[in-house]
């Protein structure tokens, strides 16, 4: 049976994970491709491309084009856009497709989560009153924050924000998950965190912040994820049991037309 061509849309620990095993497997021919939001990503052994496909009809014209068997969307859970172009160009393209969309982080006993629909509103539910507020929500979703700048902000990415979005007078922080809890712990103390503002991204490599806020008896305002596009999987080892279902199946009858 011939290999399966693969295209892998990454950028999470769990693509980086399924990357491994597509490569050190005979019957999968895979490529990586990264948005290139995260300047200096981890190496990985699949053939990767970098930066955008030109929206639906682009990714969809590269499907056909490099005669791609199976899309596997394993984007960041916010990644809403680019899943939307995902989930279009392979119905456009009769590709098989699948997204690998780790659990959403669900409220605790002791959690004090107050839940918001958007950025906008997370910047609204900090209230009047100056805070002291824990920043976690990428370096490209900063804007709204600016407009209640009566918070003192600590600010935490992979890579700097670009300064126009950073709120006035914030503390920037560059760092790289996973975090331990006494180092978060140790950080809310630091800096006087009286309020933590996240995304529910899901995953283990950030959620020690979430446990450091728990046992701080500190509010947590978060951001619900967008919902799913099409059928998806919450962890690796389902979404490589699709990928060897799609193999034992063969390949599309289109392949090679």
């Amino acid at each position: 049976m011939s290999r399966l061509t693969i295209l892998l849309l990454g950028g999470t620990a769990e693509a980086s994970a399924l990357a491994q095993r597509i490569a050190e497997d005979s019957r999968f021919d895979g490529t990586l491709s990264l948005a290139g939001v995260t300047r200096s990503p981890k190496p990985s052994p699949l053939q990767t491309r970098t930066g955008g496909f030109g929206g639906a009809d682009g990714l969809a014209r590269y499907l056909r084009d490099q005669n791609i068997d199976a899309l596997i969307d394993a984007t960041h859970p916010f990644a809403a856009a680019m899943s939307a172009n995902a989930a279009a160009a392979a119905a456009a393209a009769s590709v098989p497709a699948i997204a690998l969309l780790r659990p959403a982080w669900r409220e605790q006993p002791g959690d004090r989560w107050i839940r918001v629909p958007d950025m906008v509103s997370a910047a609204a539910a900090l209230g009047p009153t100056p805070r002291n507020v824990f920043l976690t929500v990428g370096r490209k979703d900063l804007a709204p924050f600016r407009a209640a700048p009566q918070h003192r902000y600590l600010v935490r990415s992979v890579d700097p924000p670009p300064p126009n979005l950073l709120p006035e007078d914030a503390v920037f922080i560059a760092a790289r998950g996973p975090f331990a809890l006494e180092d978060e712990e140790r950080l809310l103390r630091e800096h006087g965190v009286q309020t933590l503002v996240t995304k529910n991204s899901g995953g283990t490599a950030t959620a020690a912040k979430l446990a450091a806020a728990r046992r701080a008896g500190l509010p947590v305002v978060m951001i619900d994820r967008p919902p799913a596009n099409g059928p998806a999987v919450p962890t690796v080892e389902e979404a490589w049991e699709w990928l060897v279902a799609r193999h034992r199946d063969g390949a599309p009858a289109w392949r090679g037309v």
